[in-house]
């Protein structure tokens, strides 16, 4: 008997949990690899063939996420063979059934496509008639990038397991010692003045109306009781403060080498402080500055797609330009969570060109460092630093950075940088920025 996908087609795509899907993909959607191409390393050769943003590959990690989360199960399997076990037609159908939950990630938001017949469909693959090479071919092709809802996906997920390893529950917002007229009472009460918001204490306002009636010779407790503006008392509450902060990011070459990934974790903190940020501070914001070579600021929207260069590490640049991001936005707090794993070993020069040395702590590329520190300082920003190396070097290099700033040194590794960033971000600031 002919095997007939249309039978079991729409039956097995929703069976997919595509949220637990998207989960298990996410070390695969945040790869960390080089720029430049499919994972080639100028100096070390190639790391790899495989271009990680092509359909092809989408398709292959696709396949190992349902087998590795255990959504391929034995009845799916054997509706995908069909009665009469031809392992070709089980091929056809697996590959149809990919296609459907691609096309099923686009149409709930979470994955564009670009490239291909039409500009973005994964029809153009599948097409009746094409052979498998052509198929192949044509996956190659087309292209996908997260979307904003995908993103945001990633960020919830990554925060949701940062929180619930470090055990901290929904946080408010940043605390100061300032005190101030509003909606929760934290302190005591006190007169009301003009501009305060008009949160009463009804009872010290009753109590001080009634005093100022015996005084004046009145009866102490009788009604009707008339108010004053002198007998009003307004709750105290803590002055909640809004918080501009710059994630740094390194990208410099040593951010993927010897067998370790350190960028995918670092892209991971990104997106779950983006979404903290939008879920529960409203108020604040969170910028995104990359540094090699040079340093930019690049949007969360391309943080998915973000990779390492074979380039050496700007520090210099990066802190310059998340002050200059700070100091635009009018924020009584500004921090910068600058993650990296080396040494300062560039810097730009007045004309433009980028010094480099690699060889050891630059004094000419520490000295640019250490001003840049200062200049930060003297904006009242924090900086705290999470190094994933501990070479005795790079201890007192950021001891030092922390020792100028008054901020933090954390030293962490891959498992460990999303609990350290996530608890700096959430305890008390407990400071007034000046």
């Amino acid at each position: 008997m002919r095997f007939s996908y249309s039978r079991f087609r729409g039956s097995l795509v929703d069976a997919v949990h595509l949220e637990a899907l998207l989960e298990h993909l996410s070390d695969f959607l945040l790869d960390g690899g080089f720029a430049g191409g499919p994972h080639y390393h100028p100096w070390w050769g190639w790391s790899g063939a495989d271009d990680t943003h092509s359909l092809e590959s989408l398709q292959d990690a696709l396949l190992r996420a349902l087998l590795e989360s255990g959504q391929l199960t034995p009845d799916m399997l054997a509706a995908l063979r069909g009665e009469g076990g031809d392992d070709a037609a089980m091929r056809d159908a697996l590959a149809q059934l990919l296609d459907d939950l691609i096309k099923r990630m686009v149409e709930e938001g979470y994955l564009t496509m670009q490239g291909g017949k039409g500009g973005s469909s994964t029809a153009d693959v599948s097409a009746p008639g094409r052979t498998l090479d052509e198929a192949r071919e044509a996956a190659e092709r087309v292209s996908f990038d997260l979307t904003h809802k995908g993103i945001d996906f990633l960020g919830y997920r990554a925060l949701r397991s940062l929180l619930g390893a470090i055990g901290s529950g929904a946080p408010g917002a940043h605390d100061t010692p300032a005190l101030a007229t509003g909606v929760e009472a934290g302190s005591g009460s006190r007169p009301y003045s003009f501009g305060d918001t008009l949160n009463l204490d009804l009872p010290a306002t009753l109590r001080r109306a009634l005093a100022r009636r015996v005084r004046d010779g009145g009866v102490g407790f009788a009604l009707p009781i008339d108010l004053e503006y002198g007998d009003l008392m307004v709750h105290q509450s803590e002055h909640r403060a809004s918080c501009a902060s710059v994630l740094m990011l390194d990208i410099s070459h040593s951010m993927v080498l010897y067998g370790e990934d350190r960028f995918s974790p670092a892209k991971r903190v990104a997106l779950a402080l983006s979404h903290l940020i939008r879920t529960q501070y409203p108020g604040d914001t969170l910028r995104v500055v990359t540094f090699g070579d040079r340093a930019e600021e690049i949007p969360l929207s391309r943080l998915g797609k973000a990779q390492v260069g074979p380039f050496h590490t700007n520090t210099a640049e990066g802190l310059e330009v998340a002050r200059r991001l700070l100091l635009a936005q009018g924020k009584e707090m500004r921090q910068i969570l600058m993650i990296t794993d080396g040494k300062p070993s560039a810097m730009t020069l007045p004309d433009g060109r980028v010094y480099t040395n690699s060889g050891g702590l630059d004094p000419r590329i520490l000295q640019a460092t250490y001003r840049e520190v200062a200049h930060c300082r003297k904006a009242g920003i924090m900086i705290n630093t999470f190094m994933l190396a501990q070479d005795p070097y790079l201890v007192e290099f950021v001891r030092k950075v922390a020792a100028i700033a008054h901020g933090k040194a954390y030293f962490a590794n891959t498992l460990t940088l999303g609990q350290s960033v996530m608890m700096d971000f959430l305890k008390n600031k407990g400071r007034r920025v000046s």
